[in-house]
């Protein structure tokens, strides 16, 4: 093979091999949107400072920009034994933003564990990633 031929054929490998780097590089960093619900189950008596702290979350990381403006809706219910529980819907800009969470973020996460407890075989804080269906 003469020298031109194998300079070309370099090349190209080389190519071939930083293409696909930066072609990977570029999928790691692509965002990937992600809706959650999380449903919180308040220990007595600490139901309205949990739901100050649900919104304090809501403001918090709008602020910071790590969630979508929409849809976002925080409901309330009554579960057995008239247990009061708070459901919060809301996206993520990307989904790799909780396992990366400013400290901020993840203080106010410490205000909520210490606000909920486990009830009838699940856990005070309950985590669903969610599709929507229908938003009007």
């Amino acid at each position: 093979m003469g020298l031109t031929r194998l300079l070309v054929l370099a090349g190209l490998i080389l190519y071939g091999v930083s293409g696909s780097a930066a072609q990977k590089a570029a999928e790691k960093t692509q965002v990937k949107p992600e809706t959650v619900m999380v449903t919180f189950r308040p220990k007595p008596g600490s139901e309205a400072e949990l739901a100050r702290v649900i919104e304090k979350h809501w403001a918090t990381a709008r602020r910071l920009n790590l969630i979508l403006p929409s849809p976002h809706v925080t409901m309330r219910g009554a579960e057995s034994g008239n247990k009061t529980y708070f459901v919060d819907v809301f996206t993520w800009r990307d989904a790799g933003i909780p396992d990366a969470a400013p400290a901020e973020i993840r203080s106010i996460w410490d205000e909520m564990n210490r606000l909920v407890e486990a009830r009838d075989g699940r856990p005070g804080l309950d985590f669903a990633a969610v599709d929507v269906v229908n938003s009007k």
